[in-house]
Order: structure tokens, then sequence, then C-alpha cells
């Protein structure tokens, strides 16, 4: 199974598997539910060789218990790498490929010799540093496939299947 696909599946699998732990803390505190629900993709990350995080930026997301895994996923492989292992250009045509012609890729972050890209799409964006991606968006099955395709040729190119 792709790496990205096999992280999201592990998340969603420890997410579920610890949804009463959640609810429950969700019921006693918001901000305690942030607490549990990231400790678990610290775990997932770790196992996977990888530092995850999930964000909430509109904090009434946090009581939708039903999204925590699927959206506002940060990925962090090597927050040292300043460029791609591709070419950047690379990065922004496999975005229209999988992502379809809604997606418009465009050059970001492009400072201290850093490069970076990122995805506008209508219903979120995708931020991509060498070393780091942001899902601010819904993790649907394009947006799986092109989180594929990044880990396999950007972030994991020499292992094609997370650890």
């Amino acid at each position: 199974m792709p790496a990205f696909s096999s992280l999201m599946d592990d998340l969603q699998y420890n997410i579920d598997h610890n949804r009463d732990l959640l609810a429950a803390a969700l019921k006693r505190s918001p901000n305690i539910a942030y607490q549990k629900v990231n400790e678990l993709a610290v775990f997932v990350g770790s196992r996977h060789g990888i530092d995850l995080q999930l964000h909430f930026p509109i904090p009434g997301k946090i009581m939708d218990l039903g999204a925590y895994g699927t959206e506002n996923i940060g990925i962090v492989v090597d927050k040292f790498r300043k460029t791609f292992p591709v070419p950047r250009e690379t990065v922004k045509q496999k975005a229209v490929e999988i992502l379809g012609s809604d997606a418009k890729p465009q050059d970001a972050y492009m400072y201290e010799g850093k490069e970076g890209v990122k995805v506008v799409m209508p219903e979120g964006r995708i931020e991509i540093l060498p070393g780091s991606v942001h899902f601010w968006c819904k993790v649907d099955e394009k947006v799986r496939s092109y989180g594929d395709w990044l880990m396999q040729n950007v972030y994991l190119p020499d292992n094609k299947s997370v650890k």
C-alpha cells in the first residue's frame, strides 16, 4: 500500500479504536480532546518515521469527532530540507494531473533558498514544502492519491513504503 494511504488508514484505525475515549475527552474539554487526538497522531507518525499533526483552524471543528483525521493534517518528514528532490514544476504538474483542473498550483514560500508550492482548490489548499506537507482540506480519494505520489516521489523516494 502506498505510504500516505497507509499512514491515513493507520491514523483512522487508531482514531476509530479510541473513539469512546475521544468522545469522553471532548465532553470534559475540547482542549483535552485536542491533546488526546494529537497524542494518537504523534503515535501513528512515530510508527511511520514522520511527525504527524492534526490541526483545527476553525475552533468549532474540534467538536466534529467524525472529521478527526480526515482534514487539516500536517506531515513533517525533514524540517531542514530546502529543495525538492524532483523539479518543482513536476510537483505542480502532478497536482493538476491527479487532483484535476480545479487545482491551481503556484510557487509559494520561496525565501532563503527554500522551495515551496501551494495548490489552491475550491475546497481548500495543500501547502507543499520540501520537508513537509499540510493538507488544509478534506482528504478525499484524489487528495489521497496526490499524497501517495508526494510520499513516493518527494518525501520518501528511497523507501517505496513506510516503515
